[in-house]
């Protein structure tokens, strides 16, 4: 599978800020959205401020508003987002349905989507079902074969995976972390699109939303590197211009473990309750 080539022009670079208000922000997320910024700033482009609110269980508006808070408090600054608008609007993915179904609608008739009904226990219960870095389960292929999606007028009611092309290898040249191949059917499996309690997955939402709001360079942590390259099947899937990427190295604490939203006491707004300063904080977060 071939790369994207390099867009980084100062007349069209458009990066993007993705928060997920299922908590609040710590220093990890300070030091890959400071870079964000700064590379938006470097190339004199425009920089998105995205509310990745599509989890209904777990997103909670006081997190909305405190990351917006937050990434100020740091001098992070954007001109386009659910705070400011701006002309690829809404900026709440929980706002942008329509848009998801529609990418749904188009794989679907491509013969890209299985609807499945195997459940997680059905998952952890498989020997050949193992963890990914992504935290999903590498699908054993259980219900691959099903070729009844076109029955379907509407997503509900089932899981919807994404068919891989087995064997194939999935290269891009990270600006950051330098050339990343993973092959499909080895190094992850069919991956969830839809989910059955009708909330579109991760991968596609990120992928329809950055193609809408024409993202050409996404700056994100690490462990998203699998998730690119599940991405990038789908890109070419919808017909879309592959952005670049930026992957940056994560933050860990004293034990190696990377930083999670559980971890309170490293939270952008617990450390500014101490009085500690946007300088320090992003010191501590290992920049520059």
């Amino acid at each position: 599978m071939s790369e994207a080539s390099p867009r980084l022009s100062p007349s069209s670079y458009r990066g993007r800020l993705a928060p997920s208000p299922t908590g609040l922000l710590h220093i990890g997320h300070a030091r890959t959205f400071w870079i964000a910024a700064q590379r938006a700033i470097e190339n004199q482009g425009a920089l998105i401020l995205r509310n990745e609110d599509l989890d209904p269980q777990r997103s909670r508006a006081e997190f909305a508003r405190a990351m917006i808070e937050d990434l100020r408090w740091l001098g992070i600054r954007w001109s386009e987002g659910p705070d400011c608008g701006g002309a690829y609007g809404p900026y709440a993915q929980s706002e942008r349905r329509a848009h998801y179904l529609e990418a749904w609608r188009r794989l679907r008739e491509g013969g890209f989507l299985y609807p499945c009904t195997c459940s997680r226990k059905d998952l952890a219960l498989s020997a050949s079902a193992p963890n990914d870095t992504d935290d999903e389960p590498v699908y054993p292929g259980t219900c691959r074969e099903r070729r009844d999606a076109s029955k379907f007028a509407e997503p509900a009611g089932v899981n919807w995976r994404f068919r891989v092309p087995g064997g194939e290898a999935v290269e891009f040249a990270d600006l950051n972390l330098g050339r990343q191949r993973y092959v499909a059917g080895r190094d992850f499996g069919d991956f969830l699109v839809w989910r059955r309690d009708e909330v579109p997955a991760y991968q596609l939402a990120v992928v329809v939303d950055d193609a809408a709001m024409m993202i050409t360079e996404v700056v994100r942590g690490a462990d998203l590197l699998k998730s690119t390259a599940r991405q990038l099947l789908l890109i070419r899937a919808l017909g879309y211009a592959a952005p670049d990427y930026f992957h940056c190295e994560l933050v860990r604490d004293a034990t190696g473990m990377r930083l999670a939203k559980r971890h309170d006491a490293l939270s952008i707004r617990h450390l500014r309750e101490t009085g500690m300063t946007p300088e320090r904080v992003l010191e501590v977060a290992g920049w520059p």
